[in-house]
C-alpha cells in the first residue's frame, strides 16, 4: 500500500477530470507499467489525452493515452516525496477497456501497449494496437451469435 500513495497522490491532482472508469483505467495501466521487471524506478501521471469512452447495451469502452514520468524514486523503497525526473523516460501507455454494466463494473477484457512516444506512433504498432482495441471494444456483445426475431421471448418459457 505504501507504494502506490505517493502515485496516488499525484494521480488524485490530474484525476478532476476524469470519469470514475477513467480513474480506473489509470490505476491499472500505473499498476501494470510498475509491474513490469524492466522499470526500476516509480513513474507519475504526466498527461491523459485521447480519451474516448462509450457506451453500449453490453457495457462501457474506455480508451486514452496515458503519459509517464520517472520519478527519483526506486521501485523497491518508495519515498513520500518523489520528485519528477525531467530529463529521463517519459512513455505512453495506451490503454483500452471494456467494462460490463454491473453497479461495480468488471472488466470485461482490456489492453495496454507501454513504450517510448515514438515506439507507439510507428505504422504497424499503430495498426496492431487499433485492432486490439476494436477486439475489445467488441468484448460482451455476442457478435458470434446471430440475433433472431422472438429469441428472448422463446427462451424465457413457462416452467415445465
Amino acid at each position: 500500500v505504501s507504494l502506490w500513495l505517493p502515485l496516488a497522490l499525484g494521480v488524485a491532482a490530474v484525476a478532476a477530470g476524469q470519469s470514475p472508469l477513467q480513474r480506473r483505467v489509470v490505476r491499472d495501466v500505473l499498476e501494470y507499467f510498475h509491474g513490469r521487471s524492466s522499470v526500476q524506478f516509480l513513474f507519475k501521471e504526466r498527461e491523459v489525452d485521447g480519451v474516448i469512452e462509450r457506451e453500449d447495451p453490453s457495457g462501457t469502452f474506455v480508451q486514452l493515452r496515458l503519459g509517464l514520468v520517472q520519478t527519483s524514486c526506486r521501485k523497491q523503497a518508495p519515498q513520500r516525496h518523489c520528485r519528477v525526473q525531467e530529463k529521463r523516460r517519459k512513455p505512453t501507455c495506451l490503454a483500452c477497456y471494456k467494462f460490463d454494466t454491473s453497479d461495480v463494473p468488471k472488466v470485461l477484457d482490456k489492453y495496454h501497449n507501454c513504450g517510448p512516444s515514438h515506439h507507439l506512433a510507428a505504422k504497424e504498432i499503430r495498426q496492431r494496437d487499433e485492432a486490439e482495441c476494436r477486439a475489445v471494444e467488441e468484448a460482451g456483445k455476442g457478435g458470434d451469435m446471430p440475433y433472431l426475431p422472438g429469441m428472448f421471448a422463446f427462451s424465457r418459457g413457462l416452467p415445465a
